[in-house]
């Protein structure tokens, strides 16, 4: 490993911490979050089992570090802007995989997180996220190895346990095993974002141990605006505070200036989707979330109605800057021949997503991998088929169900005919 020195380690103390979030904590939100002020950012957790197979690529059209699949998929992306304030966040139940994942990792992130604390069924399933939580020794297995095995600092992020004692014990099990930091999340497996989060089990925790406690949980009740962060701090006796759903909501909430209006945040968060590609759907989904009260706008309405990130852009007068960033990438891609996914320009093996041909029966066949584990829900098969006939300016598909004897699989590749008007 490449020695860190440990004066430019990332300090978990007096920090305002963005959550990891499921689609909202890519590259463009984590960026806004620390142009707006937050003092670490945390990506949205990702599995190891995926993660381990990726190949590290430094896009140079982009000028970021992508992490790509073997399906071709980006999974995680990040750049220099935010080199020494990013943790991974990392979905795993496995020592030996969790090492391998963090080593092809860690010289480009400034920490490596556990998720103990997601409830979600597959992940629970698993053995990881929330299965954690009731098993010490394996947590103290995987924190150890991943201690010892690079050279960021681990932390770990846990739900609470039916009673303090037991999530005193669980924290104190991090503790030892040599995790640099502890975000608490006060709420158990089966309660939600109406659930009152439990201050009393944080409090516990951050008087129990030696290592930065990072509170979490309750922020829509709690913190309403910047100076409710150091209030909530001081409630919960943590070290710092790391927020969700009000970031989600309003990025802006780490501005010591104050919130801006939802729609000047849309617009900033739409300059990042553009400058580092974000796929039109990602981008649609978190700008739906800043305007989750606007939604019934003329912006959001249109919003709504969009279909490419171009379309988005036109929403907030940024079509001339949309333009201006696709001439550059073009430019780069020219320059440097290859594209921006890092695949050389004129590989007959590549073919656009939304590329269709219509065979010698007049059916039109769109090449779409339908292995579900590697779907993610922001481009969905359906989605990249409604997406290419509202292009080609055609009826949307429409769908039936019907009993087929045989059904051909070719290599993890499903071929559906869907009759289109």
């Amino acid at each position: 490993n490449e020695l860190i020195k440990k004066s430019d380690m990332l300090e978990y103390r007096g920090k305002v911490v963005l959550a990891p979030m499921v689609r909202i904590g890519k590259l463009p939100t984590r960026l806004l979050a620390l142009e707006y002020g937050a003092d670490i950012v945390y990506g949205e957790e990702i599995i190891d089992h995926r993660m381990v197979l990726c190949q590290r690529m430094e896009n140079e059209v982009l000028q970021t570090v992508d992490f790509v699949h073997p399906s071709g998929q980006c999974l995680f992306r990040t750049c220099k802007l935010e080199r020494n304030r990013v943790v991974f966040q990392l979905g795993t139940a496995d020592p030996g995989r969790a090492v391998k994942t963090a080593q092809l990792i860690e010289k480009d992130v400034a920490g490596i997180d556990i998720n103990m604390g997601c409830p979600k069924k597959f992940s629970v399933e698993g053995g990881m996220g929330a299965a954690l939580l009731t098993q010490p020794d394996k947590v103290q297995q995987i924190v150890s190895a991943l201690v010892k095995s690079v050279s960021i600092p681990v932390t770990c992020k846990i739900r609470i346990l039916p009673t303090i004692a037991e999530t005193v014990h669980l924290a104190n099990v991090i503790e030892h095993a040599g995790a640099a930091a502890l975000a608490v999340h006060g709420r158990l497996i089966s309660e939600r974002p109406q659930h009152k989060v439990h201050i009393d089990h944080i409090k516990a925790v951050a008087a129990s141990i030696s290592i930065p406690v990072i509170a979490n949980g309750g922020c829509v009740d709690y913190i309403n605006e910047y100076a409710d962060i150091e209030k909530y701090r001081q409630l919960t006796g943590a070290s710092s505070v790391m927020i969700a759903r009000t970031a989600e909501w309003n990025v802006s909430i780490f501005r010591k200036e104050g919130l801006l209006p939802p729609f000047e945040v849309a617009k900033a968060l739409l300059h990042f989707a553009v400058r580092y590609n974000s796929h039109y759907a990602s981008a649609k989904y978190c700008l739906a979330q800043i305007l989750h009260k606007q939604l019934e706008s003329c912006e959001g309405k249109k919003l709504m109605s969009a279909h490419n990130l171009k379309d988005i852009c036109d929403i907030w007068d940024l079509g001339n800057y949309y333009d201006e960033v696709e001439k550059m990438f073009s430019a780069r891609e020219h320059e440097l021949q290859i594209d921006r996914d890092c695949i050389p320009l004129g590989n007959s093996a590549k073919r656009s997503r939304l590329e269709a041909e219509q065979n010698e029966y007049g059916v039109w066949e769109l090449p779409v991998q339908c292995a579900k584990n590697e779907i993610k829900c922001q481009d969905p098969p359906k989605s990249q088929l409604y997406c290419w006939t509202m292009k080609n300016r055609m009826k949307a598909p429409h769908y039936e169900t019907v009993h087929v004897c045989d059904l051909m699989i070719l290599s993890g590749w499903t071929h559906i005919i869907c009759v289109l008007g």
